[in-house]
């Protein structure tokens, strides 16, 4: 597994490096090819984090954790990634009936493929109109219409969303200026 190893706020000293390295390393028994991992190790106030990212095909795993010790932290995230490939690869294989015990492109695109065909997709398109209002008048619009949110366009002209929350109450979205 080739390792990439950034550090932020923290001298990474080889002792550091040769941890990451070898617990990172162990991974390579579950990829049939060769995969490339990123790591972060952090330090902010009492906080040492530690994150691992490891693109492979068009899956992603990614784990991070914090302590105050940063060989803890690595060793919570490599047991980390390991239930999650574990955990990918049981559902590979429950849903694909391959018995092979590593990981190869051809395992992820098919289940991905299956996931896929059962993926939510959009089944309506619906064109709304727009009306300036204010945001009590888009509320009472949502109520009326039986809704659990009401796009509007407010008095600025700037489109808006108002939702009912869990809560009873009601959120507005609005666009970010930048």
């Amino acid at each position: 597994m080739k390792t990439y190893i950034y550090a932020r706020n923290i001298t990474l000293t080889d002792g550091l490096k040769e941890a990451v390295e070898n617990k990172l390393n162990r991974l390579d028994k579950y990829f049939n090819q060769p995969v490339e991992a990123r790591a972060t190790l952090s330090v902010t106030k009492m906080d040492q984090t530690f994150e691992v990212t490891i693109p492979f095909g068009n899956v992603l795993l990614r784990a991070e954790e914090s302590s105050d010790d940063m060989y803890k932290s690595i060793d919570l995230v490599q047991d980390k990634l390991e239930r999650q490939i574990r955990k990918y690869k049981t559902k590979i294989e429950r849903k694909a009936g391959d018995t092979s015990v590593r990981f190869n492109e051809t395992a992820f695109t098919r289940a991905e493929e299956k996931e896929e065909e059962d993926a939510p997709k959009i089944v309506r398109t619906k064109k709304i109109s727009m009306k300036p209002m204010s945001k009590e008048e888009a509320v009472l619009q949502m109520e009326l219409l039986g809704h659990n949110f009401y796009v509007f366009e407010d008095e600025d002209g700037e489109t808006s969303v108002v939702y009912k929350r869990k809560d009873g109450n009601y959120g507005l979205l609005e666009r970010e200026e930048e």
